[in-house]
């Protein structure tokens, strides 16, 4: 993989909470960027998260292929109702491969975005702070920055 160019990403899932619990799905993405050949030296690139849930093991593009676009899994907002916002997410490797995240299955993908033909170096998230009542969304949305070069 190109130096700089993210190959990888782990997620910040909450797993469903159940009645009376507030869900928040997707909390948070971490991008993997590996330095040589290796997955175990990695630097990891993260944006603002949420608070709650667990981190997933990554996921790797294969071989030299690296991340280019995503898809978001979004849940459409419900009142009243339990809204989660971002649910899952899908990105897509420089060769062809799709990888899909451990999120929930409640919504549906969006459309892809634009493809970083270098790859994608950066992220930025959409985070709803914690309100302090009984429906956070945590994760509400992301951006990708791709490599200049």
């Amino acid at each position: 993989v190109p130096a700089g160019r993210t190959a990888g990403f782990s997620e910040l899932v909450e797993p469903p909470q159940g009645i009376p619990g507030d869900d928040t799905a997707l909390n948070g993405i971490r991008l993997h960027c590996t330095r040589g050949n290796s997955q175990k030296n990695t630097h990891v690139v993260e944006s603002q998260s949420g608070s709650w849930g667990s981190w997933s093991e990554p996921l790797w593009c294969p071989g030299t292929s690296f991340l280019v676009a995503f898809c978001l899994r979004v849940e459409p907002f419900t009142f009243p109702g339990d809204n989660t916002g971002v649910n899952n997410v899908r990105f897509r490797c420089s060769d062809g491969v799709e990888l899909e995240g451990p999120g929930l299955n409640w919504g549906d993908y969006g459309e892809w975005s634009n493809s970083c033909p270098k790859g994608v170096c950066g992220l930025q998230t959409k985070i709803q702070k914690p309100r302090g009542l009984r429906d956070d969304t945590a994760l509400n949305d992301i951006r990708i920055f791709c490599c200049a070069s």
